[in-house]
């Protein structure tokens, strides 16, 4: 996989008859076909920060997450293509008690693992202070010097990968949708959008912290907002409506989402189409920004709860 090169994916064109109805039409940005690990907003964050590490000389990388990130998947593969070590702080001690057990039975930390990722997993309260100096000199004298990218891959060189997710094809519509963590991949649509578009960002966890992050990042000019009311409970939180809606709008439409961003994302632009948000013959462009992998970890809890599953 060439990091260096621009890549452009196609939209989708979803049809259903909600959309008929309200005369909108509705496209998905495929991102998550990029690369099966490596996908959607995650490609676009690494691509710079790995241009940036080679260019300062760096041998390896360091970032953070939980257990079932798609950002630590997404730089161990990313990584491991780029000739670089990789290492991760991951949040929850317990995980780290019996190595091969939390291999077993966690996907997504399995295979960071086979693309050579070490680990150190440290308490959540641990996890809050991981970016204070004391910390990131503790890891330097454990395993080197290293290139630093943070949780979720948002900083300078994040956005500017996430800039380039819109073509001059997409000019044609009207608002822009995607999903919100960190704040780096709606930073990069608002900076790459056109003055007539308006963005729309749904936030996957709860908290008023989001505006200000998003601000640090973009042009003033821009006319952009969060809809905070689809959170479903907060991070990883979901609801049995949310998986209903997953495999319904996959059967439907044949696009599969992730219950921790896209699913909600998608559910909230739905339900405002619903609610005549938009005027008549508005044209909305969704991006999906990946993250599929993680449906692993959510089936696995699902299944212990007896719960239905999201089909794959």
């Amino acid at each position: 996989m060439d990091f260096n090169s621009h890549i452009q994916t196609e939209n989708q064109q979803i049809f259903l008859p909600i959309l008929e109805e309200k005369r909108i039409e509705l496209f998905i940005k495929r991102e998550d076909l990029i690369h099966p690990y490596i996908s959607g907003n995650k490609f676009r964050k690494l691509k710079y920060n790995l241009d940036e590490a080679i260019k300062l000389k760096k041998k390896s990388l360091l970032t953070f997450g939980g257990a079932f990130s798609n950002h630590i998947v997404a730089t161990a593969v990313a990584g491991e293509i780029a000739g670089l070590k990789t290492f991760a702080i991951i949040r929850g001690e317990e995980l780290g008690l019996n190595l091969a057990k939390t291999l077993e039975e966690n996907a997504t930390l399995r295979r960071a693992h086979e693309s050579g990722m070490k680990f150190h997993f440290v308490s959540r309260e641990l996890y809050r202070q991981k970016t204070s100096f004391g910390f990131i000199e503790k890891m330097k004298n454990k395993w080197g010097d290293f290139y630093l990218i943070p949780e979720g891959g948002t900083n300078i060189f994040g956005v500017q990968g996430c800039e380039e997710i819109l073509s001059v094809e997409d000019k044609k519509m009207n608002f822009i949708c995607c999903a919100v963590g960190t704040g780096g991949t709606i930073a990069g649509l608002i900076n790459g959008s056109k003055r007539n578009q308006k963005l729309i960002g749904f936030p996957a966890l709860k908290g008023n912290f989001l505006s200000e992050e998003i601000k640090k990042y973009t042009i003033n000019n821009k006319k952009w907002r969060l809809q905070k009311h689809y959170t479903f409970g907060g991070y990883a939180k979901h609801t049995d409506e949310l998986i209903r809606f997953i495999n319904d709008f996959n059967k439907q439409t044949g696009v599969l989402l992730d219950p921790v961003y896209t699913g909600k994302m998608m559910f909230g632009v739905l339900d405002l189409i619903k609610k005549d948000y938009f005027e008549e013959n508005t044209k909305i462009l969704a991006i999906h920004t990946g993250g599929i992998q993680g449906i692993d970890g959510v089936n696995q809890k699902l299944k212990d709860k007896s719960k239905e599953l999201i089909l794959v």
